[in-house]
C-alpha cells in the first residue's frame, strides 16, 4: 500500500483486466516459490511504526505535511489521516534488538524536536484518546494523495451507505461515517518476520496462536470517540471502519476485509489465492511488467497487482512477498500491535512475539494441529475486548487466564526462543522483565489510561473530577510525560 497510484476512479474494463492480472501474477508466483533459490539468512526484523500528531492541547492536529518537511528523513511517510505519520525502521537481526531500542530513541527524539518547531508533538499509542467526531468531520482530515482518495472512494462504493461504527465494551459507540476518516485513528506497530518459503506456514499458524496473548499483553487503545470501549478498540474499529459489506452481506457471511482468517495454511500460497477468491479489487492499478516475461528472462517479477491487491487484504498476520535488490523474499507482517506507550514497552512487546513465535515454529508437534482453527480466533477476540483478563483456550490447559498463559508457559518460551536467534542474555532478561512485571502488575496502556482517566474523573485530594473529554485530554498530556521518559508502563504513576 506503500506505492502510489495515478487514478483515483477506474472503469469496468480497468477492473476486468486488473482481475485477470491478478490471476496471472498468482500463476507466477506459484512457479517462484516453486523455483526460485531462496537465501536463508540470519534471522532479520523489521519494524513499522505509525504515530499521532498533536497541537498544544493534546488534540488531533493535522500537520503531517509541514512535519514530515521538517524531519526530512524518507523513513518518516505521510499515513490516511492528516494528524498521522508512519515510521520505517531498516530490517536488522533479531541479536540487535537492543541497538534497535537506541536507534528508534534517537530518530523519534529526532523528528519530535522538528514537530514541535512545526507547533507538534508526536504521540505513539493505539487509539488517540483525545480523538473526537468533530476532529473527523474537518474536510482536511484526509491526507492529500490519490492513493488515499481512491481507497476512501472505492470503500465507500463498493459498501453503498455510510459506515456503522457500533462497539459494546465497557461502554458503547453507536454512530456512521461518510468517509474512512475513523480508520485514520487506528495506528499500530507492524512486525515483519523474514523467512524461507518453506518455513512460511509455520511461521504465520504460529503468528495466529500467538496474536491474542499478544494482543492482552501490548493492549493500548480503550478510548474511542469519549467512549471507554474494548481495551484493544482499534481491533473492532479498524474492521468496521474499512467494512465494504453492507449488511445485507454481512448476514450472507461474506467475509470482511479486516480479517482473522479461517483455517491454518500449509503455504504462502494459500493466502493469496485466498485474496482473489473473496476479495474485489480496491485500486485496480495495471503495471506495464510482464511477469512471465520476467521470470524466464531469470529475473524475479515485481507482482506489483498481486501486491497491491494484497495490501487492501487486511489480515491481522499478513503475508508479504517482496523484490529487494533483484531478489525476491517472503515474509509475515504482524499487525496485531497498537503503537506505544513507549520506545522500551514497543521493543519488550517485539522480543515477547519474536521469542515465542520462533519456538511454535521449531515444535516436533506444532500447538495448531491440537486446537481449532476458531479457538484461536475466539482468543484473539477475547484479549482485545479484555486485555490482561481475558480468558483463553490452550491445548494442555484448557480454559485460563492469559495472564497465566503468559507467565507459566509463553515467558519461558520467549527466552528459548530469544536464546537460539542469538539475543545476549542481558538483553532478554531486560526486556522479557519487562513483560513479566507488566503481566504480574497487570498494568498495560490501557488499563494505565483506564485508571489514569477514572481518577481525573473521581478527582483526588477534595479537588473536583473532570468531565470525560478534559479527563482524556490531562491523561493524554501525563501519557506524553510517561512516554518521553521512556519508563515501561507498568512503572508510571498515576495522576
Amino acid at each position: 500500500m506503500g506505492d502510489e497510484i495515478s487514478a483515483s476512479r477506474y472503469t469496468a474494463e480497468e477492473r476486468q483486466r486488473y482481475r485477470e492480472k491478478v490471476d496471472l501474477c498468482l500463476d507466477v508466483f506459484e512457479r517462484v516459490l516453486a523455483t526460485w533459490n531462496f537465501d536463508d539468512d540470519r534471522p532479520m526484523t523489521g519494524l513499522e511504526m505509525e504515530l499521532n500528531l498533536v497541537g498544544p492541547d493534546y488534540r488531533p492536529t493535522l500537520r503531517n505535511a509541514a512535519v514530515l518537511e521538517g524531519i526530512g528523513d524518507p523513513n518518516f511517510q505521510t499515513e490516511l489521516g492528516a494528524y498521522n505519520i508512519e515510521l520505517n525502521v531498516e530490517p536488522s537481526p533479531l541479536g540487535e534488538l537492543a541497538r534497535m531500542e537506541g536507534r528508534l530513541r534517537e530518530v523519534l527524539n529526532q523528528a519530535e524536536s522538528a514537530a514541535n518547531e512545526n507547533g507538534a508533538h508526536i504521540v505513539m499509542v493505539g487509539i488517540l484518546p483525545t480523538t473526537m467526531p468533530e476532529h473527523l468531520n474537518d474536510p482536511e482530515w484526509m491526507t492529500a494523495s490519490p492513493r488515499y482518495k481512491a481507497l476512501n472512494d472505492s470503500i465507500l462504493a463498493a459498501r453503498g451507505e455510510n459506515l456503522h461504527l457500533d462497539i459494546t465494551g465497557a461502554e458503547r459507540l453507536s454512530t456512521f461515517a461518510n468517509s474512512l476518516a475513523p480508520e485514520s485513528a487506528c495506528t499500530s506497530v507492524q512486525l515483519h518476520v523474514q523467512v524461507h518459503p518453506d518455513d512460511f506456514a509455520r511461521a504465520w499458524n504460529a503468528a495466529q496462536v500467538l496474536a491474542g496473548p499478544q494482543l492482552a499483553v501490548g493492549a493500548n487503545s480503550p478510548f474511542f470517540f469519549g467512549r471507554r470501549l474494548w481495551a484493544e478498540t482499534r481491533i473492532e474499529l479498524f474492521k468496521q471502519a474499512t467494512d465494504t459489506r453492507p449488511q445485507e452481506l454481512q448476514n450472507q457471511g461474506v467475509r470482511p476485509r479486516v480479517w482473522f482468517g479461517e483455517k491454518w495454511i500449509s503455504s504462502i500460497f494459500d493466502l493469496f489465492a485466498e485474496n482473489g477468491w473473496y476479495f474485489p479489487s480496491l485500486l485496480p492499478e495495471l503495471s506495464e511488467e510482464d511477469p512471465v516475461a520476467v521470470l524466464d528472462a531469470g529475473k524475479a517479477p515485481t507482482l506489483q497487482e498481486l501486491r497491491l491487491h494484497n495490501g487492501t487484504v487486511y489480515r491481522w498476520n499478513r503475508p508479504i512477498y517482496a523484490v529487494v535488490d533483484g531478489e525476491p523474499h517472503v515474509r509475515v507482517e504482524n499487525r496485531v500491535l497498537p503503537a506505544g506507550p513507549t520506545v522500551v514497552d514497543t521493543v519488550a512487546n517485539a522480543a515477547f512475539f519474536h521469542g515465542v513465535l520462533r519456538t511454535l515454529m521449531e515444535e516436533s508437534r506444532p500447538v495448531w494441529s491440537k486446537m481449532s482453527f476458531a479457538a484461536a480466533e475466539d482468543n484473539f477476540l477475547a484479549c482485545a475486548k479484555d486485555g490482561l483478563d481475558a480468558t483463553v483456550y490452550t491445548p494442555g490447559l484448557g480454559q485460563s487466564g492469559v495472564d497465566e498463559l503468559v507467565l507459566r508457559r509463553m515467558l519461558p518460551m520467549a527466552a528459548e526462543g530469544l536464546a537460539s536467534a542469538g539475543v545476549p542474555g542481558s538483553d532478554v532478561d531486560r526486556y522479557l522483565g519487562i513483560i513479566e512485571d507488566r503481566v504480574k502488575s497487570g498494568l498495560n496502556g490501557a488499563a494505565w489510561q483506564v485508571a489514569a482517566v477514572e481518577r481525573l474523573e473521581q478527582g483526588a485530594g477534595g479537588s473536583s473530577g473532570m468531565d470525560r473529554a478534559e479527563a482524556l485530554r490531562r491523561m493524554t498530556e501525563r501519557y506524553c510525560e510517561g512516554m518521553h521518559a521512556n519508563e515501561p508502563v507498568h512503572t508510571w504513576s498515576l495522576p
